[in-house]
């Protein structure tokens, strides 16, 4: 089944939810769901709208609290070090969970060795967009530039090590071609640059991009995930010119790894039945994200996956960051 017909489903099959008879023991508490990246952001924007529903399935409040700094690092030690009772837990994202361990060795956290995935909740889309006047029109044009131009094709991609950055690696690797990665520490700055023509090309998340497309100021040229986005269903995806190519941002919920299994596997199934419910999975869609439910099993699967993708991935490019 292709993510679109599964969102399909969600949006439009009813889904029964009901409250939960857990044991007494927990929560006992407010919930903290800790977020490592700043309010506004796509995974803070997720986190809000998966608190508000948990807080209606428990007898608690839960409350966000971001952590941003060192590309997320800050908010996952922080989750990393809180008591192992699961009244702390983690909206982790692909850039500190999966991207940041491939290109910084001294870290001090090992994903699966001190986090437990508790449940998928959502991907959020990356796009490749070229600016109005780089006469870029499609990803084709983008392609046969780099392979042909004697100078490297500048691209924004984030800052040095992001999730964007290592998009346009990829790209670079499966598609044999060369550009330049432009780091940039806001994606605000890197859409100014490319609507007023200083930069050609840019990769960012769908949603921070959707209103600049929309509004004309950029041209999309291809999505990095499997699937075209809903969002653009127009625009190809970049796996249909360069085969095999996926690079996907995606968001889920984590906890210290000694919570209880008891704890995790309860916390697991809500939140997998909470983002399948069509209510929340409308407002997920709305907010540039298609919803993902993948249960604790499934999901450290997938991490497992990511970490080893991006780790090779890095050291093939010698991306690395201090």
């Amino acid at each position: 089944m292709s993510r679109r017909s599964f969102i399909a489903g969600l949006l439009s099959a009813p889904v029964a939810l009901s409250r939960p008879s857990w044991a007494q023991s927990f929560p006992s508490r407010p919930i903290r769901l800790l977020v490592p990246v700043p309010a506004g952001s796509v995974p803070d924007v997720i986190a809000r709208l998966l608190a508000q529903r948990l807080a209606e399935q428990w007898p608690v409040p839960v409350v966000v609290e971001n952590r941003p700094g060192a590309g997320g690092a800050i908010g996952v030690e922080a989750a990393i070090r809180a008591p192992a009772d699961g009244h702390v837990l983690l909206l982790g994202s692909s850039g500190p969970i999966a991207i940041l361990p491939a290109v910084n060795r001294r870290l001090s956290y090992d994903p699966l060795r001190d986090l437990v995935p508790v449940a998928r909740c959502a991907d959020f889309p990356l796009i490749f967009l070229a600016s109005v006047s780089s006469g870029l029109r499609s990803f084709e044009d983008l392609l046969d530039r780099a392979r042909s131009s004697g100078e490297m094709l500048d691209y924004a991609g984030g800052d040095l090590g992001s999730t964007q950055h290592l998009s346009g690696a990829l790209l670079v690797r499966q598609a044999g071609i060369r550009l330049n990665h432009v780091p940039y520490r806001g994606g605000g700055l890197a859409q100014a640059d490319l609507i007023a023509g200083r930069l050609p090309v840019m990769v960012d998340s769908l949603t921070a991009v959707l209103r600049t497309i929309q509004d004309g100021k950029a041209i999309p040229l291809a999505v990095c995930g499997a699937q075209r986005a809903s969002q653009l269903p127009h625009v190809p995806t970049v796996a249909e010119s360069v085969p095999g190519y996926e690079s996907t941002g995606w968001m889920g919920v984590f906890a210290p790894a000694a919570v209880p299994w008891q704890i995790v596997a309860r916390v697991s199934a809500l939140c997998t039945g909470l983002i399948g419910d069509p209510a929340l999975a409308a407002r997920i869609v709305a907010a540039g994200s298609d919803p993902m439910p993948q249960p604790a099993s499934e999901f450290r699967a997938f991490v497992a996956a990511e970490l080893v993708k991006w780790a090779q991935l890095a050291g093939s490019a010698g991306i690395a960051i201090e």
